[in-house]
């Protein structure tokens, strides 16, 4: 989607750019999976590990930042490659978000380690928690690849999350009104949950922002028709620019 410029810094900057936004969703994920399993194997000092360890995300959030703003500053890139800097912009905070909300999720689990584990609702948090992550992942994957297509897939998987979190946590409601024995144990999990449901909503975020690069649409806030018209764009665009040499950009 990116073409080639004339000046090999300026093509050396973009792609610095993006491999440091790829490692840390990487990192954001690997945050998302400690944290759950410090939760589900009663594990503090894992907990506190990922605690500590956000502060690495955040670092790497100001440098991608600073690298943008000279990339705005130096190059002012036009059309495909403006879009491109404003996703990494916009997505690296979704990023940061995702390594909150293991925070949060490694918080619960610490809580729990004191008062003693949940009655029920770790094989909701397990399920869940695989399938934000696999959408992360993918949306991540859409990112590198500029893949529409994929990033739509990854935004119509999150209607899942939804139905699967709005489930688990009417089952737990219930428990809780069944049983008040549990109830800030079974709060906790219901954080944690809701925690989970967030990240999906960043990764789907993050495959818009992929669907905006590819086809210069916003589709936030729109109906699937509507962003099934936009992935069609992308796919044609990409089409049109294999087919085409591209131009070198003056740019020194």
């Amino acid at each position: 989607m990116l073409n080639k410029h004339t000046s090999s810094s300026f093509d050396q900057a973009l792609s610095d750019s993006s491999s440091l936004f790829l490692r840390i969703g990487e990192m954001a994920t690997n945050q998302v999976a400690n944290a759950v399993h410090a939760l589900i194997d009663v594990d503090s000092a894992l907990a506190q590990k990922v605690i500590v360890r956000d502060e690495e995300i955040n670092k790497m959030e100001r440098e991608l930042d600073e690298r943008i703003m000279q990339i705005v500053i130096k190059r002012q890139p036009t059309a495909n490659d403006f879009r491109f800097v404003m996703a990494m912009s916009k997505g690296v905070v979704d990023l940061e978000r995702i390594g909150d909300e293991a925070v949060k999720i490694a918080k619960m689990a610490q809580e729990l380690t004191k008062q003693g584990e949940a009655p029920l609702g770790y094989s909701e948090v397990q399920h869940l928690s695989n399938q934000v992550r696999l959408m992360v992942h993918n949306a991540l994957d859409a990112f590198r690849n500029f893949d529409a297509e994929q990033a739509f897939e990854v935004m119509r998987s999150d209607n899942v999350i939804n139905r699967e979190y709005q489930s688990a946590s009417r089952a737990l409601l219930t428990y809780i009104m069944e049983d008040s024995q549990h109830v800030s144990k079974v709060i906790n999990i219901l954080w944690v949950l809701r925690a989970l449901e967030r990240i999906g909503d960043h990764a789907k975020n993050i495959s818009e922002l992929v669907i905006y690069t590819s086809s210069g649409q916003d589709v936030k806030h729109t109906d699937y028709d509507e962003v099934e018209k936009a992935v069609q764009d992308a796919n044609q665009k990409a089409a049109d620019q294999k087919s085409e040499p591209n131009d070198d950009d003056p740019q020194e």
